[in-house]
């Protein structure tokens, strides 16, 4: 089994003549990622293969991060790699406090209410991030939508390795 990859950001476009690159962040944790010394893969967006690149250096530039590549110096060998997506391996996370997540951890849970344990409600199938917390949307087997805050008073207990999370409904949810 190969190791699943986490996208980090995309190449947009090149900066300058001596190779440097801008990259739109898709990550939380861009001072990790852009750090230099850091591993990154580069998958092009013709599909033609993937490569491991180190960071040499970067900063951050008008929502973007410049980054130089070690070993590229010139904006010819960058050039071709415009909208190409950037990647690291699952085993290159960061770890989060307790009781945060990663969506795609969330994402595909089984949803129990703490009356009834033994029949989902439904599975996580997006993460709303409205405001002053995430909203998760659970897809029922039949009927709409729920749409469960995800407070403290709401949710109980989350289990990522088992895909489970149990719920306490609070008046209004399902109606």
């Amino acid at each position: 089994m190969t190791e699943s990859l986490l996208t980090v950001g995309k190449l947009v476009n090149t900066h300058g003549i001596r190779g440097e690159i801008k990259i739109l962040s898709r990550t939380d944790f861009p001072e990790v990622r852009f750090a230099p010394g850091s591993k990154l893969l580069i998958f092009p967006e013709d599909g033609k293969g993937q490569f491991e690149v180190t960071v040499e250096a970067a900063r951050e530039h008008k929502g973007m991060y410049i980054v130089k590549l070690k070993g590229y110096n010139d904006i010819n060998q960058v050039e071709k790699y415009k909208g190409s997506l950037i990647k690291v391996t699952e085993g290159d996370r960061v770890e989060l406090p307790e009781n945060e997540y990663y969506f795609h951890d969330i994402i595909g849970c089984e949803v129990y209410t703490a009356e009834a344990e033994a029949a989902p409600l439904g599975v996580i199938s997006e993460i709303l991030t409205p405001g002053a917390n995430d909203v998760w949307v659970v897809r029922r087997p039949k009927g709409q939508d729920i749409l469960i805050p995800v407070i403290d008073d709401v949710v109980l207990d989350v289990d990522v390795p088992n895909k489970r999370v149990k719920i306490q409904l609070m008046e209004g949810l399902l109606s």
